[in-house]
Parts: C-alpha cells; sequence; structure tokens
C-alpha cells in the first residue's frame, strides 16, 4: 500500500514513528499520550510496513518493563490509599522549620535516595504524590517548583547505581560492568550532574520559593497499620531491587511480586478495597510503552540498528574521545524525539554491535539516562510523573517544561560527559 502512495518503505516507516512520537509529545486534542503511540504502531500493522508477528515480539520485548511499573504503580496507590504519603509529608514539613528553600532541599535529598535505590521511575511514581501532600499541609501557593524536583532528579541521579534506572540494563545487558567498577566509572560524573541540576533547578524557581510561606504548626497523623504495611513494602522492594541486580536478575518480576503482595496483605488487613485500587492506577502508561517499542520494533526493520551500530564502529576506531562526547550528546537530543527506553533499546543494541570501549558505551548510557531531562517526553519516568501531577490537578505544557529543561539539562550532560571522558 506504501509503494502505491509512490513513497519508499522506510521513509513512511519512520514519517508514522516521527508523526506518532510528536503526538506523543504535543497531545493534539488534549488526547492520552498512548493513543498516538498505539495508532502509529497499528498503522504500520495495518499498511504492511510491520508484520503484526513482529509487532507483537516488539510488544513482548517490554515485559519486564510492564512487570516493573504494575509493581511500582500498585505500590504507590496502596500507599497513598493508607496514608503514609500524609504521614511522611508532614514530617517534612515539620523539618523544614517554616522555610520554603530548606523544604525544597529536603525533597531533593529525598528525591536522590529514591531514584538511587528505587528507579527512576519508582521516583515519579512514589514520591510525586509525597511531595504534593508536603507541599499541600504546608500550605504551599504554588506546589509546581517541589514537584519539578520529582521529575528531574529522576533523571538526574538516574546512573548511580545500575539498579537505579532500567535503562542503564538495557544498555549494558549481558556486559553489564561489575559493582565495583560501575562506581568508579560513574559516581563522579552522578554526583556532578544531580549537584548541576539541583543548582540550575533553584536558581531558576528561587523567586517563588521566596514568596512562599511554609507552616510550622503541622499536625503529625496518625499512620493506620496498612500505612505500615505500604511502607515496609517500598522498603522490602529497594532490597529486593538490589538484590536482583547483584544477582544478574530482571527487575521487572521482582518489583511485580513485591507491590502485588503488600497490595494483597494491605487489603485483607482493610477487607476490601480491590476495586478502588485496580480503578485509580494509571494503566494507560502500560499500551503507551508497548507502543514505543512496537515503534522501535519497526525503525530496527529498516536496517536504523545497523547503520548506527556501523557508524559507532568507525567513530570510537578512529576517535575514541571525540566519540563518547558526539556519542553521548547525540543520544541525549535524540531521547527526546523518540522517548529514552526505545532510544535505550537501539542505542544499546548499537553498543553491543559495535563492541565500543567502557569509555563510549558509559557516555552514551549518561546520554540516555541524563539527556531525558531536556523535555516531557523524554523518559517514561517523566511520562508517569506527569500523570501523576495531573492526578492531583496540576498540569505542565510540553514548551514550557522545554524551556526549564532546556537550562536544567546541557549543563549536568556536559559536566557529567567530562568527568567520565577527561577525568
Amino acid at each position: 500500500m506504501a509503494a502505491a502512495l509512490g513513497l519508499p518503505l522506510n521513509l513512511t516507516t519512520w514519517s508514522i514513528a516521527a508523526l506518532a512520537t510528536l503526538g506523543v509529545i504535543l497531545r493534539p486534542f488534549s488526547w492520552p499520550e498512548a493513543i498516538w503511540a498505539v495508532a502509529g504502531a497499528l498503522l504500520l500493522v495495518a499498511l504492511g510496513l510491520l508484520p503484526w508477528p513482529v509487532a507483537l515480539d516488539g510488544v513482548a520485548k517490554g515485559t519486564d518493563v510492564y512487570l516493573f511499573l504494575v509493581g511500582m504503580m500498585l505500590l504507590s496507590e496502596i500507599a497513598r490509599k493508607e496514608g503514609l504519603f500524609d504521614w511522611l509529608a508532614a514530617h517534612a514539613v515539620r523539618a523544614a522549620r517554616g522555610s520554603a528553600t530548606r523544604l525544597f532541599w529536603l525533597v531533593y535529598v529525598v528525591g536522590t535516595v529514591v531514584t538511587v535505590f528505587l528507579s527512576n521511575d519508582a521516583c515519579a511514581v512514589v514520591l510525586t504524590p509525597a511531595v504534593f501532600a508536603a507541599t499541600k499541609a504546608a500550605g504551599v501557593k504554588e506546589p509546581l517548583p517541589y514537584l519539578f524536583i520529582c521529575a528531574f532528579i529522576a533523571n538526574a541521579a538516574s546512573f548511580v547505581l545500575p539498579i537505579s534506572n532500567p535503562a542503564n540494563l538495557v544498555v549494558f545487558a549481558e556486559h553489564m560492568p561489575p559493582l565495583g567498577r560501575w562506581l568508579a566509572t560513574f559516581t563522579l560524573p552522578s554526583v556532578l550532574a544531580i549537584v548541576a541540576t539541583y543548582a540550575v533547578l533553584y536558581l531558576t524557581q528561587r523567586r517563588d520559593l521566596r514568596s512562599e510561606t511554609v507552616a510550622t504548626d503541622v499536625a503529625i497523623p496518625s499512620l493506620r497499620l496498612g500505612g505500615k504495611v505500604a511502607g515496609a513494602g517500598i522498603v522490602a522492594t529497594g532490597a529486593a531491587l538490589i538484590g536482583a541486580s547483584a544477582a544478574g536478575i530482571e527487575l521487572g518480576l521482582p518489583t511485580f511480586a513485591a507491590g502485588l503482595a503488600t497490595t494483597l496483605v494491605v487489603l485483607l488487613l482493610n477487607r476490601g478495597g480491590v476495586v478502588e485500587v485496580v480503578r485509580d492506577v494509571s494503566w494507560s502508561v502500560l499500551p503507551l510503552v508497548a507502543g514505543l517499542f512496537v515503534l522501535v520494533e519497526a525503525l530496527e526493520k529498516t536496517g536504523v540498528l545497523a547503520m548506527l551500530a556501523d557508524l559507532l564502529r568507525r567513530a570510537a576506531a578512529a576517535d575514541p574521545a571525540t566519540t563518547a562526547w558526539a556519542g553521548g550528546a547525540a543520544v541525549a537530543f535524540g531521547s527526546n524525539l523518540v522517548n529514552n527506553l526505545p532510544a535505550g533499546l537501539l542505542a544499546g543494541a548499537a553498543v553491543q554491535a559495535a563492541h565500543v570501549s567502557d569509555k563510549v558505551a558509559g557516555a552514551i548510557l549518561i546520554g540516555v539516562d541524563l539527556g531525558p531531562n531536556l523535555s516531557v517526553t523524554g523518559s517514561l519516568a517523566t511520562i508517569l510523573w506527569l500523570t501523576a501531577i495531573r492526578r492531583e490537578g496540576e498540569d505542565v505544557s510540553a514548551w514550557r517544561f522545554l524551556k526549564l529543561g532546556f537550562l536544567v539539562m546541557p549543563p549536568a550532560l556536559v559536566l557529567a560527559l567530562a568527568a567520565l571522558i577527561l577525568v
């Protein structure tokens, strides 16, 4: 059919993938992001550009991600319903002692810890409702400066450990460095990225922070048994993720098992509530991810992967340092065009096929992890964050996020790459 229209098949495939991605970014008619990703995937199959068994293979490649997301969303929802976030928020506001800047710093530190030990997606799903609850308890008039932290730290701190971002496991695959070598490689770049992101975020938000008043006489709500169980489930999930990463086990199933077990225990304690939990989980994220995987499968079928691997191999052989700089920057900005999860799949496959050095592979990983701080659709974590703040009645346009991301992301990226390549 595409040939009858007089268009080369590859060009048609690329055009559909580009338009679907644009739909995810701009959300025409205010339709959810998932509609555009799924529509693009279905159109590729309907036009015969991608055989349906290949499309199903693409969907199946995301199984571990789906399991991971469902586990985290269940944990977040049950913790929210049991009042865990309200309880934590009240303690955070008390610790801020009336200072908007101190509350900003506290949220940033907690966001860093959650990202490092529970992953960037968990930061977006679990921390965002807690931060919103904290700002509400503190009587903050404008919560967005604090909510922005959840979006940006989720990516800035996502390469401290291998488990801090599922994309890390995709890029290195079976060639994952031992934890000691990982820390030696990425600790300094991570620290610089985290500090630079905080500095720019604070400078861009300080006007709003200075005009804020933070309540000091906040009552600490009682935490029910279900909330304690939810908190224990989140801690146990973090431990399970670290153990799974050390054992080389995919993270999806342990996360799903922990989230489901925690939810079932709380529901049993409450003797009900299944319908409410199932109703309030953001299930639309799953078809969005599936659609993105299919779009990547279609791009791979056009030979993009082979071209990227060949280009990377020749460039790395000629000038490794320049290739690391260029590769990290290209993937960083490119991740915002197709989302960093599919970009990580392509980049990781190209890295493994090209057999490049650890430094080049590390630069590309930094680009995959940190680059998405440019746009609201750059990473799955940011999309999850956007979904979470919409549930609370907040929203951020793609243009507003891009303007802030253009200030936040480049300095952190340059410092992180410099630390990796030059130090």
